[in-house]
């Protein structure tokens, strides 16, 4: 029996045979042009891959489509959901019944006196200017939905809804928040839903998250020395007033271990410690690995150890390194993990020395219940990372940064990769990734269709990610060794820009493969899982400005979507932390609706924040009064509807 691919049909094409021919489609056209044999299997070969990125195509905008309602619906969808659910749900918003079976009716009168359901938003956060003006009574005139449905699809094909993009030239955000921009609801559930977050700040009754205030790196000198005593004690004093639950201290592996292998100084941080102590305010330890630097730095450097540095000198590949050979000091090269170049010791053991070595120091600090969670660094500045975006090297945002895989043991490793797929001339990287300050429409291998989901481009960033997890999987696992039942946490950075298109450059380059066709977050989280660690997401939305969203394509607010219910869906505990220092009300009341969401059926929400600003709270007074009144809201203590 001769098998044909099935065939669109239309529903009112009469089935009786016609007297034309029908042009053969798809792999019958593939064999009627050759005849078969050797020429016709490459053909229908071909064939099978087009159809795979035409799949691959489909279901990306359906995983926008449902993240948009998602996000922006309040539809509380699983992360695969059958399209069945989806409708069912779509249905209910519109005021019918669906029963298990299928079955539906209206059960409830349409609402407002649209002449379909409204239907949210499901693409980027719609600015205020493109909205009427929503009324505050029971009765709306709103525009109708931006969602768009082709009318020739069948129910049969609302799996393949396409959504009409937006152009983004000519629309500009106001805000990168759905919160700034309220889309047409009821009355009352606008009052509820939005109000209470624009001009209503009642979080009483609200989970209690407790928050914790970074302490400058400055205090302690790279000799380990405290300085500034009384300017410490100022700052811990009104962090007291504040009511703040703890501070965040970076231990230094640049300063505790600089000058000699394996001799440790810890003063300057048992002095910072127990002057904390005398606060009663508990202490979170992040294990820093990295160097400390740059243009937000305030003019403090801090490097990785001098006798690295020396290593460094005789044997460079220690570090990683671009394609055109330029290395990177912040941190040490994840291929140098289970190398003994470090004077007999492997990268692993070296960090694994330092934080046991931190352990037995402080164990009273342990014993006293003081030190409520230990931070592991596990790349560039302290996060989850391939340094892919150094300012030295002449990076500015948006770049899409560069692969830094070029050290020759990264090399050893991805040659070791390739022979194993069966495919040794594999053991390279691409050659047209663009430098630095690329666009990724600007490469071959970024643009759309590009190289990056050929079967090399899959099989090359498969690989790269792998290392950035196999990295974590070999340090976790020897930190749960040497803190035992404390806390761990390892930070996860937010590469918002380029999110909107189909490569996703930036993270791809940073080590998390996450194109529109692959979820490159959830096997980083499955690791720790594996080691219990708490996820902590830096919260970078609120100060990209709006023409930068455009021109770099980013989505920070669908990032963030992304990383938090992927976390939560993987059962870790979520805590958070700012890039930005210093936000308006505005900004902070966004910070706690992310951080405990209202709508959220399941209740999640973070275990703790962490505020970071350049400078101490005695410098910037400024912030002050809005840091108070984030601090009660984030326990749960504010009450009333004053006006933001």
């Amino acid at each position: 029996m001769n098998h044909r691919p099935n065939q669109d049909l239309d529903p009112q094409t009469d089935p009786s045979p016609q007297p034309q021919h029908r042009r053969p489609r798809g792999f019958a056209a593939a064999a009627a042009a050759v005849g078969g044999g050797a020429k016709g299997k490459k053909e229908r070969e071909k064939e099978k891959e087009r159809t795979k990125l035409r799949e691959r195509h489909r279901r990306a905008i359906t995983s926008r489509m449902l993240a948009g309602l998602r996000q922006y619906g309040n539809f509380p969808l699983p992360a695969r959901e059958d399209m069945n659910d989806v409708l069912a749900a779509l249905a209910r918003e519109a005021g019918w019944t669906v029963e298990p079976d299928g079955t539906t009716y209206r059960s409830s009168p349409p609402p407002s006196q649209m002449g379909v359901f409204p239907v949210r938003s499901v693409g980027s956060p719609v600015s205020t200017g493109s909205l009427k003006n929503c009324s505050m009574k029971a009765s709306l005139d709103c525009q109708p939905s931006v969602l768009r449905i082709e009318e020739s699809l069948s129910p049969a094909s609302l799996d393949s809804i396409v959504v009409a993009e937006r152009d983004t030239k000519s629309e500009k955000y106001t805000s990168a928040s759905p919160i700034n921009s309220p889309e047409c609801l009821g009355a009352d559930q606008l009052m509820d839903d939005v109000g209470s977050r624009v001009h209503g700040t009642d979080f009483t009754g609200t989970p209690y998250v407790p928050v914790y205030v970074m302490i400058a790196a400055s205090v302690i000198t790279n000799f380990c020395q405290l300085i500034d005593l009384e300017g410490v004690r100022q700052e811990l004093r009104h962090l007291k007033s504040l009511h703040v639950d703890g501070v965040v201290v970076d231990c230094w592996w640049g300063i505790v271990e600089g000058w000699s292998p394996l001799k440790y100084e810890w003063s300057g941080y048992r002095e910072l410690f127990t002057i904390i102590r005398e606060f009663q305010l508990k202490l979170q330890v992040v294990m820093a690995f990295h160097e400390f630097g740059g243009s937000d730095s305030g003019g403090v450097l801090i490097s990785l150890p001098q006798w690295v540095l020396e290593i460094g000198k005789e044997n460079p590949d220690i570090f990683f390194t671009d394609r055109e050979g330029r290395r990177n000091t912040e941190c040490l090269s994840w291929g140098i993990d289970k190398e003994r170049v470090l004077k007999g010791r492997t990268g692993i053991e070296v960090y694994f020395d330092f934080m046991r070595s931190f352990r037995s120091e402080f164990d009273d600090f342990f014993t006293e219940g003081l030190i409520s969670a230990i931070e592991i660094g596990l790349g560039a500045s302290g996060e989850l990372k391939y340094p892919s975006f150094s300012e030295r090297m002449g990076w500015i945002y948006p770049g899409i940064g560069e692969f830094q895989c070029y050290d020759k043991y990264s090399q050893q490793n991805l040659r070791k990769a390739a022979k194993l797929r069966g495919h040794s001339f594999w053991a390279r990287g691409p050659d047209n990734a663009g430098q630095y300050n690329s666009r990724p429409h600007e490469t071959g291998f970024f643009c759309e269709r590009g190289d990056y989901d050929s079967y090399y481009g899959r099989f090359f960033l498969h690989w790269y990610a792998q290392s950035l997890i196999d990295h974590a999987d070999n340090v976790l696992y020897l930190a749960s060794l040497a803190f035992e039942d404390t806390r761990l946490v390892v930070k996860i950075p937010a590469v918002y820009w380029w999110y909107k298109t189909a490569s996703h450059a930036a993270e791809l380059t940073a080590g998390y493969y996450n194109p529109t066709n692959q979820d490159g977050y959830s096997p980083v989280f499955e690791i720790l899982k594996k080691h219990s660690v708490t996820m902590k997401f830096v919260w970078s939305g609120l100060q990209v400005p709006c023409q930068e969203i455009d021109d770099a394509r980013a989505d920070p607010e669908g990032l963030s979507w992304q990383l938090l219910n992927s976390a939560w869906d993987q059962g870790l505990a979520v805590a958070g932390q700012n890039a930005v220092p210093c936000y308006d009300r505005k900004g902070y009341m966004r910070i706690v609706e992310t951080a405990k969401p209202r709508n959220d059926p399941n209740h999640h929400h973070f275990l703790f924040f962490v505020h970071q600003q350049p400078s101490s709270l005695v410098q910037g007074t400024i912030c002050f009064p809005e840091l108070d009144y984030f601090v009660k809201s984030m326990h749960g203590e504010i009450a009333g509807g004053r006006e933001l």
